[in-house]
C-alpha cells in the first residue's frame, strides 16, 4: 500500500515524503530515496558514481541508501527486461482464471506463468503468460484444461507491446 503526503502550494502538490507499507512496517522515502528509485528504474547497472552524478547525491550516500533500500526490502532485486522475442517469448497472453479452490504451488512454477494476480469479481486470478508460439500456447491451454480445480477461464492474447516493465 502506498500513501503520500504533502503540502498543497498554490494549487501545486508538493510531495514531501513517501511511506512505504510492507508487513505492517513503514519505511520512509524520502527525495533523496525516490530520485535513486528512478534512476535504477531506468537502469540498474549504472555504477554508484553515475547515479551519485543524474541524482546530484554524493556516492558515499547513493551507495548506503540502496544498501538500505535492499536490505529493508524497499528493492527487492536488481533484475534485466529481456527483448520477448529474442528469448522465444514473442507471444504474450493474459488469462483470467475461476477456481473451486487454491491451486497448488506447482501450479504457479510453470515457466510460461510470468505474473500472477489474485482479483475480485467473477475471476480469482489474473495471469500474465508468455509462449515461443501459438503451439506452445495451445498445448498449454490443453494441459490446462486437464486441471480439475480450474472451472472457467477467459484468455486474451496481445497484438502489440505498447509498454511493458519489469
Amino acid at each position: 500500500m502506498f500513501n503520500l503526503s504533502g503540502k498543497i502550494n498554490k494549487n501545486r502538490i508538493n510531495i514531501e515524503k513517501f511511506i512505504y507499507k510492507l508487513d505492517n512496517i513503514s519505511y520512509m522515502l524520502d527525495k533523496k530515496d525516490i530520485k535513486i528509485i528512478s534512476v535504477l528504474k531506468e537502469n540498474s547497472r549504472l555504477s554508484i558514481r553515475d547515479i551519485a552524478k543524474k541524482t546530484e547525491l554524493r556516492p558515499s550516500t547513493v551507495h548506503d541508501r540502496i544498501v538500505r533500500l535492499a536490505h529493508d526490502k524497499v528493492i527487492e532485486k536488481f533484475t534485466v527486461k529481456l527483448n520477448n522475442k529474442a528469448v522465444d517469448e514473442g507471444l504474450v497472453g493474459f488469462m483470467f482464471v475461476t477456481t473451486k479452490k487454491d491451486l497448488d504451488d506447482n501450479f504457479f512454477k510453470n515457466s510460461h506463468i510470468k505474473e500472477c494476480f489474485g482479483i475480485t469479481g467473477e475471476f480469482d486470478l489474473f495471469l500474465k503468460l508468455k509462449f515461443k508460439d501459438i503451439y506452445e500456447f495451445n498445448n498449454f491451454v490443453l494441459s490446462l484444461r486437464k486441471n480439475k480445480d480450474i472451472t472457467k477461464t477467459l484468455t486474451m492474447i496481445a497484438t502489440v507491446d505498447v509498454k511493458e516493465e519489469i
